[in-house]
């Protein structure tokens, strides 16, 4: 683990959500205990079934939450982009991790020991409210996200995963390739398919000219055919 010493102001525009409810005294003390950690791309962040430590924040980079099913076959619960936090979870709950983390690329982030957040909880009730309304996000995405797995078709939920895609990181310059350039096995574990349907379904959209592929480049040509897919399921 690297500690990197950091300015407030540095902390504070590394984390602005959990930085600004907090009290000058209470600001000092998460600054004593700020560390910053660098991963390398694939890279695995934490394993299921360990015992959370840190409220993790995304600082550059991006990272995949996924669990190992049956038979060994990932499942991507979800993407973590730039400044979310993740890894908490599992100690506000006094469990261990029910998911796996790792880096898509190399990422930086920075790590908060859980006590040190628990004790600002207790003693800040803004930064209290602030992880009851991420936690409540995040479970309203996971509802729609377990619907949309579990009850659309195959050229559905792959429209559904290039449209979320989109959404969490972006497009780049040319405003239609995707900020991220996902293995077929990836974007398969995020779809809920296997990796050979994966392949056969996107060899269709570009066929229909809904997408053009470029290595691990996937460029979006038709969006509002993609959104029309992914709606029918």
């Amino acid at each position: 683990m690297v500690k990197k010493e950091l300015t407030e102001a540095e902390i504070a525009e590394s984390i602005p959500d959990l930085w600004q409810p907090l009290t000058e005294t209470q600001r000092a003390y998460l600054a004593q205990n700020f560390t910053i950690q660098k991963y390398k791309k694939n890279e695995i962040i934490y394993c299921e079934g360990e015992t959370p430590q840190y409220l993790m924040c995304l600082l550059s980079g991006k990272v995949k939450i996924y669990k190992d099913g049956v038979g060994g076959r990932g499942q991507i619960i979800r993407v973590v982009k730039n400044k979310e936090y993740f890894a908490y979870r599992a100690y506000f709950a006094e469990e261990n991790f029910v998911t796996a983390a790792a880096a898509f690329e190399p990422c930086t982030m920075c790590l908060v020991p859980m006590p040190v957040v628990m004790e600002l909880v207790r003693a800040n009730a803004d930064l209290a409210m602030f992880f009851i309304r991420q936690l409540s996000k995040d479970l309203g995405i996971s509802d729609a996200r377990t619907v949309n797995l579990t009850q659309k078709h195959i050229r559905g939920r792959l429209a559904e995963s290039l449209l979320f895609l989109k959404d969490t990181y972006g497009l780049e310059e040319d405003q239609c390739t995707l900020s991220i350039y996902l293995s077929r096995e990836d974007l398969a574990n995020l779809s809920n398919m296997t990796t050979s349907n994966a392949i056969r379904t996107l060899s269709n959209f570009a066929a229909e000219k809904l997408i053009i592929i470029d290595g691990r480049k996937i460029k979006i040509v038709d969006e509002e055919k993609l959104k029309k897919i992914s709606k029918i399921g």
